[in-house]
């Protein structure tokens, strides 16, 4: 779907991505983290074809953003963090727009409107300005507008940034129903906390670098991670896991993080094994941050590479 490779883009004082290579596959959610100034939206407008690179290569569904750049617009949709809406405009004249921009026909406007409406929840919204919209519902129109001509690649820049949490819930639900339909989309963010309820991969990019060289798988729905506490310290926590087949991420004397099994038999039965070995389990349960366990751990190992 997404293909970067050995991708520098340099501004005039600074290089802002150095060898950049990944891949992000089809129909997932990837989150793209890193401290503020890494890279992240450099590289988010080299993959919507806005900026071309100094050297390497992007291609998405297989065109090179150098050489098609209008071809990938068609099938992609790109959200910046400071974007504009017209404040004296409908929700629905303002999507319109938008559809006229991407050369819908105006015959097949008016349906694109209705359908980009119903998907971002403002379909009740279609007559009111722009400008009498929430901060939430703003951000809802901007997504409106950027998926009207139904592209099957999504770009958010700091998506979740000035919302409330409720808005931020509103947002998590949208994205991941986004996903259900058939994008692949790519989120920035510096936070990881908005980024945990819907992104399956991870991009850590920092100082022009993608760390570890790759994504990182951080969810998955069949093997999700849990987290093991021991009341007790025990050296051999990590050899006695490994021993029994079980795929152990990080460990140390009073912790482990693994994946294993949603199969509700198969955990009880590690738990008997844990507690019948010796080992004071004071809880087991699933992780609720893999993202930002994910992030540390790639961080604090200091695995850079492109």
């Amino acid at each position: 779907m997404i293909e970067v490779r050995d991708l520098v883009y340099e501004y005039p004082t600074k290089r802002a991505l150095d060898g950049v290579s990944l891949t992000v596959q089809p129909q997932t959610i990837t989150a793209l983290v890193g401290p503020n100034g890494a890279g992240k939206t450099t590289l988010l407008r080299c993959l919507a074809a806005l900026e071309a690179p100094y050297s390497g290569t992007v291609t998405i569904n297989g065109l090179d953003t150098r050489e098609s750049p209008r071809a990938i617009h068609a099938h992609l949709g790109y959200l910046p963090d400071f974007y504009g809406l017209y404040d004296e405009l409908s929700v629905r004249r303002c999507l319109l727009y938008a559809a006229w921009s991407h050369g819908i026909a105006p015959a097949l406007s008016s349906g694109a409107v209705e359908k980009a409406a119903q998907r971002v929840g403002l379909v009740d919204r279609l007559e009111t300005r722009a400008g009498e919209l929430s901060r939430g519902l703003r951000q809802r129109l901007a997504i409106g507008q950027a998926i009207v001509h139904e592209p099957n690649v999504l770009l958010l820049d700091e998506p979740a940034a000035g919302l409330d949490p409720q808005a931020r819930r509103d947002l998590s639900a949208l994205l991941r129903k986004l996903r259900e339909a058939g994008m692949t989309l790519v989120v920035s963010s510096h936070i990881l906390a908005e980024l945990e309820d819907y992104c399956s991969e991870m991009i850590i990019v920092e100082g022009g670098h993608v760390v570890g060289g790759k994504p990182i798988k951080v969810r998955d729905d069949e093997r999700p991670r849990y987290l093991i506490e021991l009341a007790t310290a025990r050296s051999d926590l990590r050899s006695f896991l490994t021993g029994a087949g079980i795929d152990v991420l990080e460990a140390d004397d009073h912790h482990a993080l693994i994946t294993f099994t949603r199969n509700p038999g198969a955990r009880a039965k590690l738990i008997r094994d844990i507690v019948k070995a010796g080992f004071e389990l004071s809880s087991f349960g699933e992780s609720t941050k893999a993202l930002e366990e994910a992030y540390f751990s790639q961080v604090a190992g200091g695995a850079n590479g492109t």
